[in-house]
């Protein structure tokens, strides 16, 4: 097939040889991961390269291992930013309400703003009513959304390293498997 979506049966003409499986050990897979989700990515990869030489199947095998990590800084950044959410919440609802409270008050008073954000996260009618009292005090959702960004720029500068450099190697590995020196047999001194 020509076109730019390839079928079931063509993704699946791809299979990793037997005597490569030793060449791609199981994933360690990280809670909430799935292994046909990684089976799948894997498996989509392997047919678009069809790689048909040793080592254009380590080749293939790199390439979707970092495709897979990819997706998982990917994913943990997403999830990462929710919990940063949740922070910064607490942190206007703290700007809010603890304001003139007696210092002997003021552990109790920070235990229910922090219960408070946990119920904004989980609760969405919680979340509805939070929402409003922030917004009538200037805490709109950009000034959340910045308050986010300040708690976890460190963070979010380490999550983009990671991303940067696996999409580099996998780049390089592309490159690499579509060279033309590669295909055209052994390698030559």
């Amino acid at each position: 097939m020509n076109g730019l979506v390839q079928t079931a049966r063509e993704l699946t003409a791809t299979a990793l040889p037997a005597e490569f499986e030793a060449l791609a050990p199981p994933p360690l897979l990280l809670p909430g991961e799935h292994l046909d989700q990684y089976h799948a990515l894997r498996q989509a990869i392997f047919a678009d390269l069809a790689p048909r030489s040793a080592i254009e199947w380590l080749l293939a095998i790199d390439i979707a291992e970092l495709s897979w990590d990819i997706q998982r800084y990917r994913m943990l950044r997403h999830k990462l930013l929710e919990t940063y959410r949740q922070s910064a919440i607490e942190a206007a609802l703290r700007r809010i309400d603890l304001v003139g409270i007696d210092s002997e008050f003021e552990a109790e008073a920070e235990s229910y703003t922090r219960q408070n954000a946990l119920s904004w996260r989980l609760d969405p009618v919680a979340a509805t009513e939070i929402d409003a009292r922030l917004a009538t005090y200037g805490f709109d959702q950009h000034a959340i959304t910045t308050e986010v960004y300040v708690q976890a720029r460190e963070v979010l500068v380490l999550f983009e390293g990671l991303l940067n450099a696996a999409q580099t190697k996998r780049m390089l590995l592309l490159r690499e498997i579509r060279n033309p020196c590669l295909l055209a047999g052994p390698l030559r001194r």
